[in-house]
């Protein structure tokens, strides 16, 4: 792509229905003429929305960007289950029993998913089983048990029933699977469900209207708009700011005074600035800054 003006930074994108996010990944190398190119949220192929894309050195920064809440728009389909929990499984129940449900009902069963629960991984998943994920067991023919996991749901709303339809938006904690949410609801109603659309709204602070389309990576002036330096794409973290001196010290591994900076303990990882650049990621270490990952050399 000509006329880049970026090699490090977050790059939010559209993920479109059909891809997986390394295709996502791949499609951005060969757009904008980068190697190093990660991702932080794989989303599945069927679903669509935020990815975040790493470039450059910033691949370096991934961890900074976990744990952060998550929010979805999806759809549940009641009546029918699949293997996957979504639409892409074969189907193993059906039942018409849905008809006799009241919007009461689904509304309230809804809703008492809104609190700290406890979520059993779909088998169709990335979740680790002795080193392989469990799906490449599933589908070589074991039988696969993932233990429960507690997620919290922080916001959970029915935007539209149109049975056997649930469309309903989601806030979450990191570590959450939709598609179990949608089974458990059906199992709950005592109907069986399953996942039909699922799109990714926002990831913590970035949202999917500041993401760039992803048939627009080949072009240079979207990309620029959307794309955020790394200082930029850290700003949810304790800024401080550092002169050449001190920037210096932490290129050399070298620790600052905290209380020349007033940064408190409980601080977490801090992103330190020299004028508009990443100079550090840093931690608090008693009364010291100690330097964790350095970008300047």
């Amino acid at each position: 792509m000509k006329g880049a003006p970026l090699a490090d930074g977050l790059l939010p994108v559209d993920k479109p229905m059909g891809l997986t996010s390394h295709d996502v990944v791949a499609s951005a190398r060969r757009a904008l003429g980068l190697r190093r190119i990660g991702h932080t949220g794989t989303l599945d192929p069927f679903a669509s929305g935020l990815l975040l894309l790493l470039l450059g050195t910033t691949t370096r920064l991934a961890e900074y960007f976990d744990g952060f809440a998550k929010e979805y728009r999806a759809t549940a389909r009641l009546g029918i289950c699949t293997t996957t929990d979504d639409r892409e499984g074969e189907v193993v129940a059906v039942s018409d029993a849905w008809v006799d449900l009241e919007p009461a009902v689904i509304e309230e069963t809804m809703a008492s998913f809104r609190r700290e629960i406890v979520q059993v991984p779909p088998a169709y998943s990335a979740k680790k089983v002795g080193g392989r994920p469990a799906h490449r067991r599933v589908r070589a023919g074991e039988t696969v048990e993932l233990a429960a996991v507690s997620v919290t749901i922080h916001e959970i709303v029915i935007e539209e029933l149109a049975l056997p339809d649930v469309r309903f938006r989601v806030r979450c904690s990191t570590g959450t699977y939709v598609r179990a949410l949608a089974r458990d609801l059906g199992e709950r109603l005592g109907v069986g469900a399953h996942l039909v659309e699922l799109r990714r709204l926002a990831i913590g602070p970035f949202r999917i209207e500041e993401a760039l389309p992803y048939d627009l990576l080949g072009d240079a002036a979207r990309v620029a708009e959307a794309w955020l330096p790394p200082l930029g794409a850290l700003a949810h973290l304790t800024r401080i700011d550092v002169g050449d001196e001190e920037a210096g010290k932490l290129a050399m591994g070298q620790a600052l005074a905290a209380g020349e900076y007033g940064v408190p303990e409980e601080a977490g990882p801090i992103a330190v600035a020299r004028g508009d650049a990443l100079v550090a990621v840093a931690e608090r270490d008693g009364d010291l800054i100690r330097p964790k990952k350095v970008f300047i050399a």
